[in-house]
């Protein structure tokens, strides 16, 4: 089953990051990027959605540090990708302290037990 081949928009998703790609939604009627993937445009209300597939490539927009008690600290972003939407995850391989806003980045997709995690790495250092 390829992951267009339908079902609930999360599912799909799954589908897309399970195949090694990240997907996204775009809207027939606007021309907006939809992400996180959903069932109506949140711009128009329009419900002729098609997939696509991320490049992968962006430029964090917006960081910060996690802080625990018992263990190193961890960073959060923000990342505009370059197919117009914007996403929440993680820079892999920089100190949590020195992400800093405007770096290039590119998608990496981490294994876990639940599955792979979109997660991204310094443009250049990606497979």
């Amino acid at each position: 089953m390829s992951p267009e081949d339908g079902g609930p928009p999360v599912e799909v998703y799954r589908r897309y990051l399970e195949s090694g790609r990240l997907g996204f939604q775009r809207c027939a009627g606007c021309g907006a990027a939809v992400f996180y993937p959903r069932v109506l445009c949140p711009v128009c209300g329009s419900s002729d959605l098609a997939w696509e597939t991320s490049s992968g490539r962006g430029v964090v927009y917006a960081t910060t540090a996690v802080y625990r008690r018992e263990d190193d600290p961890y960073n959060v972003v923000l990342v505009d990708v370059e197919e117009g939407f914007r996403m929440m995850s993680r820079v892999e391989g920089v100190p949590a302290e020195e992400v800093e806003v405007g770096a290039r980045v590119t998608l990496r997709l981490d294994l876990t037990d639940d599955g792979p995690v979109p997660v991204f790495v310094p443009e250049g250092e990606g497979p």
